[in-house]
């Protein structure tokens, strides 16, 4: 459990300063999903490492706020006499803080972890907001790791499929419809996209945590540490301009007078805002256009994809049929397979292939309860073995070359009682329903969303997380702006988007059941779009009510069984191709 002093000290900090509390996000000023460990304060004040969640430090209270899927997660990691929990997105913070706060209360907050629309909600809450840019946990964190400084690399135009002198072209001529003199760039996942790089600061995330301004003209001024740059070709830095990454507001402030400035009010730091605004600039709150170029992806990034998909699908293969010939042989021997050890089998078997960099986020090997914590990461104190009398669910994925891959299969091998098989034959109709949809193109993902909750909606059960997100090309896992889910997501889907589709049910304490594949949209009919499937790797229908299956769900899944063992046989080890063949057999074939 997390040991007190570091509250202790920070609250001892805070009275000299005359604050009542303090906000610690989850976040770097990059607004990176997965920080590096220089960067997660949250984790040190509270012991909590999910991926999302913010603490509020009061003189006699301390909360946590994290989402649903971490509410489990928290409880285990977080000293409970110390932390109160509370969900993210039930309880929002400024909510929070007007309801049990008197009026005028100072809480302090960093404004560059802060980004603007939640600051704008903040302001509601009566609290007196007070920007502090020395924050205190810097000077009580003294076993602080060192900043990251890894290499960037160039991303090929032949694997992007756009140059960058074309994206700053483009860039520019948008720029000049909106009427704007700059855009200030903090996401690093868009740098890198116009640019044409690829960064190592944070394992499993491909960015450089830079930041940039971009002119109306095309110039560019990239915000980096040059020692990272030793890789990247002179025609690239000759035609920008380098400067220090703690420069930024400085210059954002110099070029402010008598300009417009193009900000995201989700994304940019208030930070920002207030240097443009002490520089004397106005500002222009949209949404960073790169982030919808980006989404778009060309042909030569949808081939990308398909390529990596189908060397990702033959790793897959491989280790799903070591998984079914050992997991029952080792439990019988009393050896059983652990979370750990299959997480480990599996990725010898993806650095086998030819493009692969590294994994794109870190696997979830979870068996049996473990799998009730949609984010679960196995680790020595709770590895636990894999069984046949219980599910295994594996969400994992790699950066290759030419593209990202994230897909999720929970597998049985053996005998599961009624509930359980209820409970995946409701999940698999879910994913079938949503997967095989056709729909008016332009819909947007919160309208598709309740086809793949409503056979577990039927059963009175559903999952408190997302049903899809945007998936980076060889760029970040959870890519804006497109998601599927109950929260309204105004971005159309068009084709061209890479997106997944995962929905699941999780017991506490019992099992977790999660089927995902990574897709494009595709046009279908005049005015209609669907899904083509990316991700090739058998669905286990070993757990399946196969009686409650229609006609149309089983003609879908032969149909996909029929691609997945066509494309991957020629691919897999000899050892892996029977299993694969007997894996896709069609469903009529498995009922007998």
């Amino acid at each position: 459990m997390q040991h007190t002093s570091p509250l202790a000290t920070l609250r001892s900090l805070l009275k000299e300063r005359e604050l009542d509390g303090m906000l610690i996000p989850r976040t770097d000023a990059y607004q990176s999903e997965y920080c590096a460990r220089f960067d997660d304060k949250l984790e040190f004040i509270s012991g909590f490492d999910g991926s999302a969640g913010l603490a509020l430090i009061l003189a006699d209270r301390a909360l946590l706020f994290v989402d649903g899927r971490y509410q489990v997660q928290a409880r285990q990691q977080v000293n409970l006499s110390e932390f109160e929990i509370h969900h993210l997105h039930d309880e929002p913070i400024h909510i929070w803080l007007h309801d049990n706060l008197p009026a005028g209360k100072r809480i302090a907050f960093e404004p560059m972890l802060m980004v603007n629309s939640q600051y704008e909600s903040l302001r509601t809450s009566g609290c007196d907001l007070v920007a502090v840019n020395d924050d205190p946990i810097n000077s009580i964190w003294t076993t602080r790791p060192a900043a990251p400084r890894g290499a960037i690399r160039q991303m090929p135009d032949e694997i992007s499929g756009e140059s960058t002198e074309s994206k700053c072209t483009r860039m520019a001529q948008a720029l000049a419809q909106k009427g704007v003199d700059y855009l200030a760039l903090t996401l690093p996942d868009n740098i890198a996209w116009l640019l044409n790089v690829r960064g190592s600061d944070i394992p499993t995330s491909p960015v450089p945590l830079s930041f940039a301004l971009v002119k109306n003209d095309g110039a560019v001024e990239w915000f980096v540490d040059e020692a990272k740059l030793q890789q990247l070709d002179s025609s690239l830095l000759d035609s920008i301009h380098i400067q220090k990454p703690d420069a930024f507001l400085a210059r954002c402030q110099q070029h402010a007078t008598g300009k417009r400035f193009l900000l995201d009010a989700d994304n940019a730091p208030v930070a920002v805002r207030f240097a443009v605004e002490t520089g004397g600039g106005e500002i222009e709150w949209q949404t960073d256009p790169i982030t919808l170029m980006k989404a778009n992806k060309n042909s030569t990034e949808l081939e990308g994809y398909r390529t990596s998909h189908i060397e990702d699908g033959a790793a897959w293969v491989n280790f799903l049929a070591w998984l079914n010939h050992e997991v029952p042989l080792r439990e019988a021997t009393g050896n059983p397979i652990t979370e750990l050890e299959a997480q480990e089998k599996q990725l010898a078997f993806r650095q086998q292939c030819d493009n692969f960099l590294e994994q794109s986020f870190g696997t979830i090997s979870a068996a049996a309860g473990n799998a009730a914590m949609c984010h679960y990461h196995s680790a020595p104190e709770t590895n636990v073995a894999i069984t046949s009398n219980q599910f295994y669910l594996n969400d994992s994925g790699g950066q290759y070359f030419n593209g990202t891959t994230d897909a999720t299969r929970t597998l049985n091998f053996g005998q599961l009682d009624a509930q359980h098989r209820l409970h995946y034959t409701a999940v698999l109709k879910g994913f079938l329903s949503l997967i095989s949809l056709q729909f008016p193109q332009g819909t947007q993902g919160h309208q598709l969303d309740a086809f793949a909750r409503r056979p577990l909606w039927e059963l009175g059960l559903d999952y408190d997380h997302g049903t899809g997100h945007g998936v980076g090309h060889c760029l970040l896992i959870h890519e804006n702006p497109h998601r599927m889910a109950k929260k309204v997501n105004p971005w159309p889907m068009l084709p061209g988007n890479v997106i997944t589709i995962e929905p699941g049910y999780y017991l506490a304490g019992s099992h977790g059941i999660r089927i995902e594949n990574q897709v494009e949209v595709i046009e279908s009919q005049p005015g209609f779009c669907k899904f083509a499937s990316l991700t090739l790797i058998p669905i286990d229908l070993s757990a399946v009510e196969l009686s409650l299956l229609n006609v149309q769900e089983i003609a879908w899944l032969d149909d996909y069984h029929q691609q997945v063992r066509e494309i991957l046989s020629p691919l897999v080890s000899s050892d892996a191709r029977p299993w694969l063949i007997e894996a896709t057999a069609p469903v009529k074939t498995q009922r007998t």
